[in-house]
């Protein structure tokens, strides 16, 4: 049975409810993101409706995918490899990438997909995503911005929000805020099992689609009412705006992990 929740979102500043519909979001999933010790992992990367198992887009060879631990970049685009992915409504192509994590700290992985064609509103997309595994509760690199193109920089540790708190971030295009950047939120209310590359069949929760405004010093802080991991993504926000003559909507996408502290 599905929980219904309303989820509340205040923002330092003026940022205010805007209407929203299920957003496309490209994943980078683990299950967990705070491990005692370090070893080999592995992340599914759809680009998907998360919300509600939706469609599964088609992707393309991403352009870069790497980690950065302690200010050190390292390329992991001979990691990655093709899998298909399952939703409720098709079987998409995505990708996988078994990564072995080597001493205490954060671990950021960055993936700048290929921009994805949606032939609905005849635009290019392409989500520049974050996701944040920690080892051995020694927090290093997780408040710092990275340097992209565009990006969210979090205010809160992305690994460790509260269910029932707050998360927190900054939007930034070439390393500067976006005011009142328009900001779409999604639960991965479909839980992922990675082990058969697919979402479960049933919801958690009964939620309507959120979407906020960034302050004027691009600031945002959303309430995160459920455990589970919740994705925000900023919507061309990015300095580029065309890809083969047709708009770009480049956006900076973050995924955090909220827990129950009961």
């Amino acid at each position: 049975m599905k929980k219904v929740l309303f989820c509340g979102a205040v923002a330092a500043g003026l940022a205010t409810f805007i209407s929203g519909a299920q957003a496309h979001f490209q994943l980078i999933f683990t299950p967990e993101t705070m491990l005692e010790k370090g070893g080999e992992i592995t992340l599914k990367m759809p680009f998907t409706h998360p919300a509600e198992s939706g469609h599964v887009m088609e992707m393309g060879t991403p352009e870069e995918f790497y980690v950065i631990r302690k200010g050190k970049k390292k390329n992991l685009m001979d990691s990655l490899n093709i899998i298909d992915w399952t939703s409720r409504e098709n079987t998409g192509k995505a990708y996988e990438a078994s990564v072995k994590l080597r001493g205490l700290g954060d671990n950021i992985f960055v993936l700048k997909p290929a921009p994805f064609y949606e032939a609905s509103e005849d635009i290019f997309i392409q989500q520049i995503t974050k996701s944040y595994v920690n080892v051995g509760d020694l927090p290093t690199d997780w408040a710092e911005p990275q340097g992209l193109k565009t990006e969210i920089r979090p205010l809160t540790k992305p690994y460790n929000v509260i269910e029932g708190g707050t998360f927190s971030g900054v939007v930034l295009s070439d390393g500067k805020p976006v005011p009142f950047a328009e900001i779409e939120i999604e639960y991965l209310n479909y839980p992922a099992d990675p082990e058969n590359n697919r979402f479960e069949s049933e919801g958690k929760i009964s939620s309507p689609a959120h979407a906020i405004l960034a302050d004027a010093s691009g600031t945002f802080t959303f309430g995160i009412p459920e455990e589970g991991f919740w994705g925000f993504a900023a919507l061309g926000v990015g300095p580029d705006k065309e890809h083969e003559g047709k708009e770009l909507s480049q956006d900076a996408v973050i995924w955090v992990q909220a827990r129950d502290i009961d």
